[in-house]
């Protein structure tokens, strides 16, 4: 019910505003507050996200994986392993 009083009062101040001038208004605010919030939460989860990767590599699997590429490679026996990850 205060919706709807709370409009009812509001229409005479939207008539007194200038007919050829065009804003965003309460509303345009609104969608762009709720759209701040939601890029803010999504980087925060992202950068904790990100905080739990781990980017070093165990040097035993690289030294055994590479060891086999280059064997492979003098060899040139054309066959290729497929890609972990």
């Amino acid at each position: 019910m205060s919706a709807s009083l709370a409009l009812t009062q509001l229409v005479p101040l939207a008539k007194e505003v200038d007919q050829n001038k065009v804003t965003p208004g309460v509303l345009g605010f609104i969608v762009f507050a709720v759209m701040a919030l939601a890029v803010w939460g999504l980087m925060k989860s992202m950068n904790r996200h990100m905080g739990k990767v781990t980017f070093e590599e165990d040097s035993e699997k690289d030294a055994g994986a590479s060891g086999k590429a280059a064997d492979a490679a003098a060899t040139g026996s054309g066959k290729a392993s497929p890609a972990k990850g």
